[in-house]
């Protein structure tokens, strides 16, 4: 699946291209991935374009707005969904994150479905991994001003845990992000941030841990996953 354009973009959700040292299987504590049933299929979008997305800021769990151009991107990935779901889309699932740009980009796409707008459910469980400290700067003004910890973080991807109050790491945000999942009673449609589809890629065993948190996740792109793998539509 590498090669793609849209795979080294903007850093918002703590991504960057390049190397990771990690490896390996996501283990949830609590749960064994693969069990029987499990959703077979998700439709995942990550929220349309902000203004902190086009300047490369961390957002993190910021509540910035979408601007112009990601109220484009949602009403562009609704025409995706809608494609791809096909017969099935007045049966599936809808569920975000609580966050203003996923609740916004989610009422685009529904009311460009044909469908009302508030008919979907909110789940803080698929919040945006926190960056904590480092949220709302640039990754060079963090390499300029913490260069060790941006450092240790290259060092160790999936495990390093983002400086500050609230700061997570990957392999904490899948522990978040799993439970969520297991919950699901059907194919669903998610609208969330990069760092959660990253979770869901190695919590489904798509991805490893190493390749997971340099895959960048487009916006306005619709991301099927399934027993077969995963794609974009």
């Amino acid at each position: 699946m590498g090669g793609r354009p849209w795979e080294c973009g903007t850093a918002d959700n703590g991504f960057e291209c390049d190397n990771d040292s990690q490896a390996g299987p996501f283990r949830p504590r609590d749960r064994r991935q693969g069990e029987t049933g499990r959703v077979k299929r998700l439709y995942f979008v990550r929220h349309g374009q902000t203004d902190w997305n086009a300047e490369g800021r961390l957002q993190g769990q910021r509540d910035i707005p979408l601007n112009a151009e990601g109220l484009r991107q949602a009403a562009e990935a609704a025409a995706r969904l809608a494609a791809v779901a096909g017969a099935d889309l007045a049966t599936l699932d809808f569920a975000a994150s609580p966050l203003l740009r996923t609740r916004r980009t989610m009422e685009v796409m529904r009311s460009r479905l044909g469908f009302p707008e508030d008919g979907y459910r909110l789940d803080p469980r698929l919040k945006e991994i926190s960056f904590g400290a480092w949220e709302g700067a640039t990754w060079a003004e963090i390499r300029r001003r913490d260069a060790a910890r941006a450092a240790a973080r290259d060092r160790s991807r999936w495990e390093y845990q983002s400086p500050g109050e609230g700061g997570e790491s990957y392999a904490m945000l899948a522990e978040r992000v799993a439970p969520a999942l297991a919950d699901l009673t059907g194919p669903t449609v998610i609208v969330a941030h990069g760092g959660v589809a990253r979770a869901i890629l190695v919590i489904r065993g798509h991805l490893g841990i190493r390749e997971a948190p340099r895959m960048g996740i487009r916006q306005g792109g619709v991301l099927v996953l399934d027993d077969a793998g995963w794609r974009w539509a």
